[in-house]
């Protein structure tokens, strides 16, 4: 069975399974996004929204103050080796609201086997894709020229 960690900033880091990830409410989308190899692709994700797993964990922010919020990024890894960076500010609905996936589902089939997907349905280019989620880590980008 696949799993994914979700650590970092986090009051409560967990280990999941795509079964686990149907505990949130589940979100349908149908997507179509152009792979730069395969011209475009359409598909029908079901799932949970990130900002709702991420926020089940606690994130150490203060959620009372937005500027707070915005410092933190999402660090997402595939088991094939692909990752990607979202802003927190994407997802929250107090800035872009975006509907990020944590996708349980592909196309009616279940991916517990295969793992869940990250899905940007906002994106054109499937670059943001990724399968098989390993790991979501959640944390602060320090200032420009503090540790860059």
């Amino acid at each position: 069975m696949a799993e994914l960690t979700l650590h970092g900033n986090l009051d409560r880091p967990a280990t999941l399974s795509v079964a686990d990830l149907r505990a949130w409410e589940q979100h349908r989308v149908a997507v179509t996004f152009h792979c730069a190899t395969n011209g475009a692709r359409h598909h029908v994700f079901e799932g949970a929204l990130l900002r709702d797993v991420v926020a089940d964990a606690g994130p150490a922010f203060d959620a009372r103050r937005r500027k707070d919020r915005s410092r933190f990024l999402l660090a997402i890894s595939g088991g094939d080796g692909h990752h990607t960076v979202l802003s927190w500010a994407e997802l929250d609905a107090d800035f872009g609201n975006s509907p990020v996936l944590l996708a349980a589902r592909l196309d009616g089939a279940d991916l517990d086997g295969a793992g869940a997907q990250l899905v940007v349905p906002s994106d054109r280019c499937g670059a943001r894709y990724v399968s098989a989620v390993t790991d979501v880590w959640f944390g602060v980008l320090p200032p420009p020229g503090r540790g860059l």
